[in-house]
């Protein structure tokens, strides 16, 4: 069960440094994401490899590919998504419901549209240590129903990682995060307290807010907004007369350390990203199982 702690207030709230819209870009195969994190504008934000808000459907997707080094983050908007991996794990995430993926040392899976229409959701990739980047493969999946949640004066929020308005998730992260869904009703007032040290991120899903300071601009929807380092927190008000905002707060530690990447390799150096390519060329070193392995999906869309 969710752990209830005492959530102290924002003396110093975080000003917004850096705010851009995410423009809709081919991502997969005929997928369409929407990229803040992991583009030009903002290739890395440690310890934040990647944020998309994805909207996919069949027969696109994102079929057969790898992973080392880092975790992914599935949170599910709309519709449902079907997960496969050369390990035997299968599943199948709708609406509200979150896996949290440390692919380690390697892995290959498929994420493909489950359900007719347009699925839709986000994808967060999360930079590993070095001391962590061949760890073995893991999952956290959870169902929506059992995602903590709280309300309290017109703000609701869903706690996927970390811990607000005294309600603890139980996802443990290899890399410190704070990963957090709200709603703020028109008229209501966020105060959200942040690690000091941390990096931390405002995406907004839907509607319109102010963050920072009570004095900016409404900011609305498909916008990634840049906290600055100082400050204890986050304040956000929804000055709408009508329309509730969501939007996700992120927030981790950073790591600190070299980062070379290599599309869905993430390593420390160079020397790393070669060695990693060979493993995967060869079929070794954690990618013995992807020589004979193809999804179900892919076997039957025939990518």
């Amino acid at each position: 069960m969710p752990q209830r702690e005492t959530c102290s207030s924002v003396t110093e709230p975080r000003p917004v440094v850096r705010k851009f819209l995410a423009r809709p870009q081919h991502e997969g195969v005929g997928a369409i994401v929407r990229r803040s994190i992991g583009r030009f504008e903002l290739k890395y934000f440690d310890p934040f490899l990647v944020l998309d808000e994805f909207s996919v459907t069949a027969p696109a997707g994102f079929p057969d590919h790898p992973h080392r080094g880092f975790e992914t983050v599935t949170y599910m908007l709309q519709g449902s998504v079907t997960h496969e991996d050369f390990e035997g794990h299968k599943g199948t995430i709708e609406a509200g419901d979150l896996q949290w993926m440390t692919a380690g040392k390697g892995i290959v899976h498929s994420e493909m549209p489950a359900a007719q229409g347009t699925q839709k959701g986000l994808q967060l990739w999360i930079n590993l240590s070095s001391k962590h980047k061949m760890i073995e493969p893991r999952y956290q999946e959870m169902p929506s129903k059992d995602i903590a949640e709280a309300s309290k004066d017109g703000i609701k929020v869903r706690v996927i990682a970390g811990e607000a308005l005294g309600i603890k998730s139980p996802i443990q992260t290899k890399t410190p995060t704070m990963y957090l869904d709200f709603t703020l009703k028109p008229g209501s007032h966020l105060q959200q307290p942040i690690p000091e040290s941390w990096n931390a991120f405002v995406y907004v899903l839907e509607g319109e807010g102010v963050f920072g300071s009570t004095k900016s601009q409404p900011v609305a929807s498909h916008h990634i907004l840049l906290l600055g380092s100082s400050g204890d927190g986050l304040e956000a008000w929804n000055k709408s007369g009508s329309k509730a905002v969501r939007f996700i707060l992120v927030g981790g530690e950073p790591l600190g350390e070299p980062l070379v990447q290599f599309g869905p390799f993430v390593m420390n150096t160079e020397e790393e990203i070669d060695q990693t390519v060979s493993d995967f060329e060869n079929y070794v070193n954690g990618f013995e199982k992807a020589r004979h392995w193809r999804s179900e999906a892919a076997i039957g869309l025939d990518f």
